[in-house]
């Protein structure tokens, strides 16, 4: 049988253990679509304005790299985001990148005034807590149907995600494929710091890769930038998250262009997902 990530996002939605990411996949398919936006900006109208032109084209939408950001959040940028989800058929992911234990986590995931586990279908964590994180997450997003991403990798320039460290997050991972469904990182994962004893023949965890651009290759704050092609077939990830490519500043945006550039790396990433399924 082929590596998982080698199958049709169809296939791989109907075998998967986790809810948020049959999901996902499913939506993948039904909307021939492998974009997240990564909607990074301040004010809720940009934040709107930003979602309502992609939203038809995405699989999913990263919510303003922390919610908490919105300098005007209140309950009712949580209705709607819920709503146009429901709408245009994408899931929510909350970039929070968790970084506690347990307790801490669980804590922050359920309460406070953001309830992210109310309305986030996928959030992330960093591995730096240990197995802890994911314990304290899972106690509160298995019981709601939700998925967690590990960071493995980063797309800035010199991070420390690299090594032990990125195989210690899949081990971490591993352990717990029942809330764990992938990882941000910019290859495969599969096999990373597996022991001999290990069953991952069937092992298939979801890559969502940042630092995706079709026209620069990276910017004065050490990102740096890949395209769909060498993302999703050269690396075989399987959502690629673009955000300034699609929307420039975010202030006053123009929709008519944001809604051209996310068609335009809708089609780049489909292809390139086709190309890599075919080549089966």
């Amino acid at each position: 049988m082929s590596s998982p990530h080698l199958q049709t996002y169809n296939e791989r939605a109907k075998k998967h253990a986790n809810k948020a990411a049959r999901a996902l996949l499913a939506v993948m398919e039904e909307k021939q679509s492998n974009l997240s936006v990564s909607v990074d900006v301040t004010k809720s109208k940009d934040f709107f304005d930003i979602i309502e032109a992609v939203g038809p084209h995405v699989c999913l939408i990263k919510a303003s790299t922390h919610i908490d950001v919105l300098e005007d959040f209140d309950a009712t940028v949580i209705e709607r985001l819920r709503e146009l989800s429901e709408r245009h058929r994408f899931l929510i992911f909350e970039d929070r990148k968790f970084a506690d234990i347990g307790n801490t986590v669980a804590l922050q995931y359920s309460k406070g005034i953001y309830k992210i586990a109310d309305w986030a279908h996928i959030t992330n964590a960093h591995a730096v807590p240990g197995p802890s994180i994911i314990t304290g997450l899972a106690s509160v997003g298995i019981p709601k149907d939700r998925g967690l991403i590990l960071l493995a990798e980063m797309s800035s320039k010199g991070a420390l995600t690299t090594g032990s460290y990125t195989e210690d997050a899949v081990r971490m991972a591993r352990a717990r494929r029942d809330f764990v469904i992938g990882f941000i990182a910019q290859h495969r994962m599969e096999g990373i710091g597996a022991s001999d004893t290990d069953n991952i023949a069937e092992e298939d965890f979801l890559v969502l890769a940042p630092g995706v651009g079709l026209d620069v290759t990276g910017d004065a704050m050490g990102q740096q930038y890949r395209t769909p092609e060498q993302v999703i077939f050269e690396s075989g990830c399987d959502v690629i998250i673009v955000g300034r490519g699609i929307y420039g500043k975010g202030e006053n945006v123009d929709t008519r262009e944001v809604l051209k550039q996310a068609q335009r790396y809708q089609v780049a990433g489909w292809e390139a997902y086709k190309k890599r399924v075919q080549h089966t």
